[in-house]
């Protein structure tokens, strides 16, 4: 079977030849035979970026080379680039580089050809350092959540600052007492969910399994998940200082080294973090907590 590195570099050369069509993630999914979510969140915790975000920044490095390089016409090298119209590409160029196209070419601006990724050159092992795979599967009845929600993106890593930010101000302003009164138990819930694949965002809902009849908090949010399996994963203990890195950690070998020689996929609902008295700071040395990913057998 081959790799997921090379399932997902093959999806990136077939990008780098494709930058001028209407690609989209079913489009590129189809070439990895994954569902189109699995693809979207391997694809995105072995490259770093969201598929179609790796493909807008593609298209922007190779029109930036030929806006510096060549005499083409600003139009021309937009539709060429993959951007259905000249405001389109404006827009995103100066989003990337800071300025217009035509502002960068008087300029004399002068990039590098940037190549594209090549995720087999990489040597990351998400393992070293003590990172395990402790793991099991269940299969968790319906349940009900009040929360506070954020949407946050994927790109540029931006997730890794705004949810520990959300959750810092969660406690600080202790936002959990009303939704305590409410809950079923002490365990606080952080949920990932409404993702879009095409923008690279999701929703971050930081919220408790509600109990029936549950009022819903002013600035609070309401969601029902059904039954669902998952693979159940627990961090590796650690000191509080390195807590939010081990989350993280796991979370990338989760996609990186679980999914390719499990036996199964994602299966395209909520997951979410599970953080009960172990993640308690002021009880214990060491924190831990567990990854809830929703799963399926692969056809």
């Amino acid at each position: 079977m081959p790799s997921y590195e090379s399932v997902m570099q093959r999806v990136i050369d077939e990008i780098e030849v494709r930058l001028g069509e209407d690609l989209k993630v079913s489009d590129l999914a189809q070439l990895s035979n994954f569902s189109d979510f699995h693809f979207h969140r391997v694809f995105q915790s072995i490259v770093g970026l969201p598929v179609m975000e790796y493909v807008r920044k593609r298209r922007l490095v190779q029109a930036a080379f030929r806006v510096a390089t060549t005499n083409e016409k600003l139009l021309v090298i937009a539709l060429n680039c993959g951007f259905g119209t000249p405001e389109t590409f404006i827009r995103a160029f100066r989003k990337m580089y800071g300025m217009t196209p035509g502002e960068y070419r008087r300029r004399g601006i002068h990039p590098p050809a940037y190549a594209k990724v090549n995720v087999l050159q990489r040597n990351i092992n998400p393992y070293l350092g003590g990172i395990q795979m402790n793991y099991g599967i269940i299969t968790k009845p319906g349940f009900d959540v009040i929360g506070y929600s954020i949407r946050t993106r994927n790109a540029d890593g931006e997730n890794n600052q705004d949810i520990p930010a959300f959750w810092q101000r969660y406690m600080q302003e202790n936002m959990g007492k009303p939704l305590y009164e409410q809950a079923v138990s002490n365990v606080e819930l952080g949920i990932c969910d409404d993702f879009d694949m095409d923008a690279g965002e999701f929703s971050y809902i930081i919220g408790v399994e509600a109990r029936e009849g549950a009022e819903v908090p002013e600035g609070a949010i309401s969601r029902q998940y059904p039954e669902q399996t998952y693979a159940v994963f627990t961090t590796p203990k650690v000191s509080p200082d390195r807590f939010v890195e081990s989350i993280q950690s796991t979370w990338t070998a989760i996609f990186s080294e679980w999914f390719p020689h499990s036996g199964y996929e994602h299966a395209a609902a909520a997951e979410f973090e599970y953080y009960d008295e172990r993640s308690w700071r002021d009880r214990n040395e060491l924190l831990e907590m567990d990854i809830y990913i929703p799963i399926k057998s692969k056809a």
